[in-house]
């Protein structure tokens, strides 16, 4: 009996030490895990500036209740998501809301939260100008606004971003000029901006881009190698529906690592195009569509061996298709209907193993089978080709 008190007694003791430890342990956690009071109070502004009658009750923010801690978890009923949290849930490193119909503006005190590596509210109807103070969060690397009615310039101040990967402000209500330079976004990747109401040229770019975005918008001027020095890493170049003029130059083809290009809808009048250097080339696509080029259809295209599109339809091209046009190996689709072109068109083309589609139609040209896909529409009536070539038109 004497045993059997002795060994109670030490189990006891036991207990004791492991529920003061466990006390002790929880109470720790429970003091980590409290959010950064400057974030919670840069939460409850975000909040705050969305109308009420906007947030649906089955949204995200419709369950940030700040009666308790938005970092904590488990989230059964509070901050079920919008949010969230670092490791040890002190602070607030991603805001991606559910694309409900909030309707409100961005608090400048946004900038609060300057751990936030990801910020996205797209697909919503936020409103008014991007604040100036969104430069102050040093760790964001995704910023994504997309499809709001955000309007005023893009901030200057964006440009001081360093860690930014990706920017999509596309589909808003953007005016005025893009910053200039841009090139110290040094990380920056992706950056959509189409579909604003941005004016002026381009700005010189982040080194570093793989995928530059801006259709529909009222860009203008001449596009200048300057702006595109030292971008040896960009593959997809979307500038359709601006006010794009002048010469295409040679070297915006020679770019290492660019595989499809729109320019269409622009007020481009010629295009030069050269070999690139032993066959290597990475182009793929090209959209020059609608715009107002001049000259002979440039056969160097057919020098970029994995060139599988291109559209070069509604312009002013004139002389002969060439021959090689026809031998290309990759070539898929070609559309160079309505322009001013002449002659016969390549015979390859009607081949039937011929893998080439497209059109050819409302030209110049003579012997273009009715039997072949390729050749609708109908060719301009004579009269047309006589007065564009200032009498008859030449085979």
């Amino acid at each position: 009996m004497p045993n059997r008190t002795i060994l109670d007694r030490r189990l006891l003791l036991l207990l004791l030490i492991l529920l003061r430890f466990s006390f002790f342990y929880s109470s720790s956690v429970t003091i980590q895990a409290l959010t950064s009071p400057t974030d919670i109070s840069a939460l409850k502004a975000f909040k705050a500036s969305i109308k009420p009658s906007s947030i649906p009750p089955w949204s995200c923010l419709a369950s940030w209740n700040f009666a308790t801690d938005p970092c904590a978890v488990p989230r059964r009923t509070e901050f079920i998501c919008g949010l969230t949290c670092n490791y040890n849930s002190t602070r607030v490193t991603q805001l991606v809301l559910d694309p409900a119909g909030y309707s409100g503006t961005l608090t400048p005190l946004i900038s609060h939260l300057s751990q936030l590596t990801t910020l996205d509210l797209s697909d919503n109807s936020f409103f008014g100008p991007i604040p100036s103070s969104i430069s102050s969060l040093s760790n964001l690397q995704t910023l994504t606004l997309r499809s709001n009615s955000f309007s005023g310039s893009l901030p200057a101040s964006i440009t001081s971003l360093k860690s930014l990967e990706s920017l999509d402000i596309s589909h808003n209500s953007l005016n005025g000029f893009l910053p200039n330079p841009m090139n110290s976004l040094s990380n920056l990747r992706r950056f959509d901006l189409s579909y604003n109401k941005l004016s002026g040229s381009l700005p010189k770019l982040p080194p570093h881009l793989l995928e530059l975005a801006l259709k529909h918008n009222s860009l203008s001027g001449s596009l200048s190698k300057s702006s595109f020095d030292g971008l040896t890493q960009l593959e997809v170049i979307e500038l359709s529906e601006n006010a794009f003029t002048g010469t295409l130059q040679a070297w915006f083809f020679l770019m290492p690592s660019l595989q499809q290009v729109d320019l269409a809808n622009n007020s481009l009048t010629r295009v030069e195009v050269f070999k690139p250097a032993g066959g290597k080339s990475e182009l793929v696509a090209v959209e020059l569509g609608f715009n107002k080029i001049e000259g002979h259809l440039p056969m160097n295209f057919t020098g970029h061996p994995l060139l599988s599109s291109l559209s070069i339809r509604d312009n002013r091209l004139r002389g002969t298709i060439p021959l090689e046009y026809s031998k290309t190996k990759f070539l898929r689709r070609l559309f160079l209907d309505g322009n001013f072109l002449i002659g016969k068109p390549p015979a390859g083309f009607f081949e039937r193993d011929n893998p080439v589609s497209g059109s050819l139609g409302d030209n110049c040209l003579q012997g273009c089978p009715t039997s072949s896909q390729l050749c609708a529409p109908h060719q301009k009536p004579y009269a047309v080709c006589k007065q564009a070539y200032g009498g008859k038109p030449r085979s």
